[in-house]
């Protein structure tokens, strides 16, 4: 409340002072124009008071003797008017006068404005030149304004003078405050700094006139934020003003910088802005462990790899200055224990190396040390930045499994041992104080054909049947040792047993046993080359021998030679071998391995005799070609056959299609002896109609739209009519029984077509007992059937009574007309 006050105040005494420089102007204007005039009586050319525009008219003198030309001067005398802002009198602001040299003040003289706020801001009168502003005027929105000015005559309007521009210049006040338009401002400066560091300039605008005065001169000072910051007063630079600000103890100040107008003096305006200064982090504070020994615990059955335990070194710093590396510089503990870093959390993380065992050491000794990595050389002298910390760690005693005292084991056992045969021994023990007992099996994932047994006292392994090396050379087992008491932990170990070779299998050929062989070989020709395997292993420098059979030692036909390289020759002995006499011979080779106990065995070589040409290649080896005649290719014999077969296929798939076509389920030859009655709705023509109907649509009226009947297989037999069925129906009273007893009868026959029907009845021909069905012929036949039952089958055989009956009636009526 007290400064708009003042700034009120202020106003009120800038008013009055500009009325008062107004009057003085007004003043001066005024003895300016007589000083003016009376100057201008003297001398005509000088120059007039501000504020006042004169004319003088130059006139040409022309002599007696001769003409005098004579330079014309201006009649207007060009000067600035001055005007003051933000004037608020009640009467409007005299700016000026014009006044011109012809105007003799009788008001034949008419002076006219134009130009920029001319009639709006700035009025003329006419009659005496002087210059009012109607409006209040702004400097910041226009600084001056630009108008001409001319005289003319009342009367004519005709220019007594050429038209003349001037400027109003408007006269700036101090109504402007200061302004910090980039507000408000944040900062960074590093902590520690020193004093005077620079933080950041701050400006301040004033929109008032610069060069006039002191309105728009401007001075810094700081309002808020002592005594940690202080402002340069005309640069508005803000400097620290506080050696070792501290970012760990204080980070954000908020600091408040004002600018003032006036050159800071009283009655100046004055704005402010906020400064927001954040100090930086250095590295100036080294990491410190909050303990000098951290106890640890490690348990004795924990595995390489394992977190024991975990330490962090605090550093206030921030980021990189705050980072902390450790490292073990050491302690006994060093070849069991490892460090390593964590990454997000940034502590030391202590790490299981190696195994460790309670019975052989019980507590362990590291030291860690934790530095910075990124030192500030600025702040060495504040170091060392690093920090010394010891780890103590405990063993505890846990209950472990046995341990087999090798990591594996390989046995070998002779092939074909008997069962019970001793392979090997496996040994456990207890490594705990408490020493237990060791029970050993053999899980049976390993060994699922239980080939061995261990015995679970003392862990002797053997056999349980002979084994067989070409079967399995090696069996893969495990044994698995189970503490007895404690908590039932059990180990377990790799245990390979080889099965070592018995020379228990006879050689045998190793490649095809049957040569071929050409009818034209040549005496002595070597026409095969046979070799030998044998299932068991061959020892150093063993090889098998070759030799013919004792029974066809003496043969004329071939002959063996032992190559002593596992491999043995097969000579001819003779030639001219014809296919037609002998076209296979069969040659028995005894293969002897040489070994210990030495194994041979038999086996026969099959040699066939073949065809061949000229250069000794095989055509043929059969002898069917001999004995057939010739004939067709074996390719034209196959097209032949596959012909043949294509053709069989054809016959039988066309007999099949035949076969399924059934026979129709309504016949129509003449020969059927039953008789279809087709209802239709229509009126006929009459005999002699012969194109009106097709008889073929009539006989079968599904057929006309595509319908096929069901065609069922005509039964051999048919059903035989009872005897007497015709009479029955001429003799029964009612109908209805009579239709249900044939539709009984279709049901209950099995040679009946399946469907429902009753149109079908037996048909005798001409000359039956039976006679016709049809009563066509009823009226004009002469019949003795009685026909009155008819009478008696109700209303719906009433027009047959009637029509039936009808010869009888008239019959009746003539006998009435005779005996009357």
């Amino acid at each position: 409340m007290a400064m708009p006050a003042m700034k009120r105040q202020g106003l009120g005494l800038l008013r009055a002072f500009l009325v008062l420089v107004g009057i003085s102007a007004l003043c001066s204007v005024a003895l300016g124009t007589r000083r003016g005039s009376a100057s201008l009586d003297e001398r005509g050319h000088k120059h007039r008071h501000p504020g006042h525009l004169s004319l003088h008219r130059h006139r040409q003198r022309a002599g007696k003797e001769g003409q005098v030309l004579h330079r014309s001067k201006r009649g207007w005398v060009w000067n600035q008017f001055f005007v003051i802002e933000e004037y608020t009198g009640p009467d409007p602001v005299l700016v000026g006068r014009l006044h011109s040299d012809v105007d003799s003040g009788v008001g034949n003289i008419k002076y006219i404005l134009s130009g920029e706020g001319a009639g709006t801001i700035f009025v003329i009168d006419d009659k005496t030149g002087n210059i009012h502003a109607t409006k209040t005027l702004d400097r910041e929105e226009q600084a001056q304004y630009t108008l001409t000015a001319q005289a003319v005559d009342r009367d004519t309007n005709k220019p007594l003078e050429p038209p003349s521009q001037f400027i109003v210049k408007v006269q700036d006040i101090n109504d402007n405050p200061p302004e910090f338009l980039h507000g408000p401002y944040y900062a960074r400066v590093p902590e520690m700094s020193n004093v005077g560091t620079s933080v950041m300039q701050v400006t301040a605008t004033d929109a008032d006139d610069p060069t006039y005065g002191n309105s728009a001169r401007l001075v810094y000072s700081i309002l808020q934020g002592q005594p940690y910051f202080s402002v340069e007063p005309q640069t508005g630079i803000i400097r620290t003003a506080l050696p070792n600000m501290d970012r760990e103890a204080r980070q954000d100040y908020d600091v408040v910088i004002q600018a003032k107008d006036m050159g800071g003096h009283m009655g100046g305006m004055s704005g402010t802005t906020q400064v927001k200064i954040t100090l930086t982090d250095v590295n100036d504070n080294p990491p410190k462990f909050p303990q000098s020994v951290y106890p640890m615990s490690v348990s004795e059955d924990k595995v390489p790899g394992e977190e024991v335990g975990r330490l962090k070194a605090k550093d206030p710093d921030l980021g990189d200055n705050g980072m902390v590396n450790y490292r073990l510089i050491d302690g006994d503990g060093l070849g069991m224990f490892e460090l390593s870093t964590d990454s997000e959390t940034r502590e030391a993380v202590i790490k299981l190396k190696k195994h460790v065992d309670f019975e052989t050491k019980r507590s362990y000794t590291l030291k860690v040390e934790g530095s910075n990595q990124h030192l500030d050389p600025q702040y060495l002298a504040w170091g060392p930045y690093k920090d010394e910390a010891t780890i103590k760690i405990s063993v505890e005693d846990a209950d472990e499994p046995p341990a087999f005292v090798a990591p594996s084991y390989t046995f070998e056992v002779e092939e074909n041992a008997p069962e019970g045969t001793l392979v090997g021994r496996v040994h456990a023990k207890d490594t705990d104080v408490a020493n237990n007992p060791v029970r050993y099996m053999i899980p049976l994932y390993t060994d699922i054909e239980q080939f061995f047994r261990v015995n679970s006292e003392d862990g002797k392994i053997t056999t349980t049947r002979p084994l067989d090396r070409e079967a399995q050379a090696w069996h893969n087992i495990s044994v698995s040792a189970t503490e007895i008491g404690g908590h039932h932990q059990d180990t377990k170990v790799r245990v390979n047993i080889k099965v070592k070779d018995m020379n228990d299998n006879a050689p045998e050929f190793g490649n095809n046993n049957e040569v071929l062989m050409c009818e034209n070989v040549a005496l002595g020709k070597d026409i095969e080359t046979v070799s030998a395997v044998d299932k068991d292993e061959m020892a150093h420098r063993q090889h098998f021998k070759f030799s013919l059979a004792p029974e066809v030692t003496n043969n004329h036909n071939f002959s063996l030679k032992d190559n002593r390289d596992s491999t043995a020759s097969i000579f001819v002995l003779r030639k001219g071998f014809s296919r037609l006499t002998q076209d296979v011979y069969y040659l028995p080779i005894e293969i002897n391995d040489n070994g210990f106990p030495a194994m041979s065995s038999t086996n026969t070589l099959t040699i066939r005799v073949c065809s061949c040409d000229s250069r000794n290649t095989i055509l043929s080896c059969n002898v069917e070609p001999y004995i057939l005649p010739a004939g067709l290719s074996t390719g034209a014999l196959i097209a032949i056959l596959a012909c043949i077969v294509i053709l069989l296929a054809i016959v039988v798939l066309f007999v099949a299609l035949r076969r399924q076509k059934k026979e129709p389920l309504i016949v129509f030859e003449e020969e059927d002896i039953r008789e279809n009655i087709i209802t239709y709705d229509d009126e006929g023509g009459g005999e002699e109609d012969t194109e009106a109907f097709d008889i073929a649509t009539l006989q079968n009226p599904d057929g006309a739209n595509g319908f096929l009947p069901r065609k069922d297989m005509k039964p051999e037999f048919q059903f035989s009519i009872r005897p007497g069925a015709g009479h029955t129906a001429a003799n029964s009273v009612d109908v209805d029984d009579f239709i249900k007893s044939r539709i009984a009868e279709a049901d209950c026959d099995p040679t009946a077509p399946p469907y429902d029907s009753i149109q079908i009845y037996g048909y005798e021909g001409r000359g039956s007992l039976a006679g016709s069905l049809s009563s066509l012929e009823s009226v004009t036949t002469e019949s003795d059937l009685d026909y009155d039952y008819l009478q008696s089958w109700g209303p719906r055989f009433k027009k047959l009574a009637d029509l039936y009956g009808t010869k009888d009636s008239i019959m009746n009526d003539d006998d009435d007309d005779e005996d009357s």
